[in-house]
């Protein structure tokens, strides 16, 4: 276990300062599925905006951005939202200390490293037009969204490798209590891996999970990788983006799923689909 945690540490420390990621040469567009998680980030972050247009989708105001660094082109999620409202109204009935923030894709992502699931596309802090948001990776490939998946009655042609996908997908979810988690941003690629985006409306202050039910099975080594979070990693990797509040919350979550999981002895070994390198 104390391996794990100083591994952990050592990832939350390496992110703090986007500068002090080491620079890396990016590929050529053929070769894009090459690029280290690194890589991207660096060209997130450094890459020339050549065009902005809005989405059709959603209603935080996210701009779809090309990016190019004169070797590599690629788009961009961009969203700079980041309200607070004491007592909301919404679709789900009144929530109160509403927060809906670019913070929380930034956040999700790191926190998805550590756990070392692989599924949300990175995610990092910059600024644009005299704002500061969250540029996130535009997922390449992408066949279509569960909603469109679920209407067309789509089937994965590998059910079991499916599953193990969606299973975590639902376990992350309960983690950083995200009250969004609609079809529209699970989206799936022509491999059929699954992808999470759009995290604006997570890490309530909840100390339980909203729903153990969507808790089935966990990969042992995310599992392991759980357990290991300890307040000191993720304050180093979170202190820009989650309050000690939100921290304090998500470990107490944290401490409830593994209880869960662990008296159920609901734990597998995960077929991982294909993700690019850190």
């Amino acid at each position: 276990m104390r391996t794990v945690r100083v591994t952990l540490l050592g990832l939350a420390l390496a992110w703090i300062g986007h500068a002090a990621l080491v620079a890396q040469t990016p590929a050529p567009a053929s070769s894009v599925t090459e690029l280290s998680l690194a890589a991207r980030e660096q060209f997130l972050l450094k890459a020339k905006v050549t065009r902005t247009r809005g989405v059709s989708v959603g209603i935080t105001g996210t701009l779809r951005a090309t990016l190019s660094d004169g070797t590599l082109t690629h788009d961009a999620s961009v969203q700079t939202i980041d309200d607070y409202k004491q007592k909301f109204e919404g679709t789900r009935g009144t929530e109160l200390n509403f927060r809906d923030t670019w913070r929380y894709n930034v956040a999700a992502y790191r926190l998805d490293r550590l756990l070392d699931l692989g599924m949300i596309p990175p995610s990092v802090q910059r600024g644009y037009n005299g704002k500061t948001g969250s540029f996130t990776w535009w997922v390449d490939d992408v066949m279509m969204d569960e909603g469109a998946r679920l209407k067309q009655k789509a089937e994965a042609p590998d059910p079991r490798r499916w599953n193990e996908q969606m299973w975590h997908v639902r376990l992350f979810d309960q983690l950083i209590y995200n009250v969004d988690r609609n079809l529209g941003n699970l989206v799936i690629d022509r491999d059929w891996t699954i992808w999470m985006i759009d995290h604006t409306r997570a890490f309530r202050l909840f100390d339980k999970p909203k729903a153990f039910g969507n808790i089935a099975l966990v990969d042992r080594r995310v599992l392991e990788r759980l357990k290991a979070l300890d307040r000191p990693t993720l304050d180093s990797a979170m202190k820009e983006y989650l309050t000690g509040s939100e921290i304090k919350a998500l470990l107490e979550r944290r401490d409830a799923i593994v209880a869960h999981v662990e008296s159920r002895k609901a734990v597998f070994d995960w077929r991982r689909p294909a993700r690019p390198a850190p």
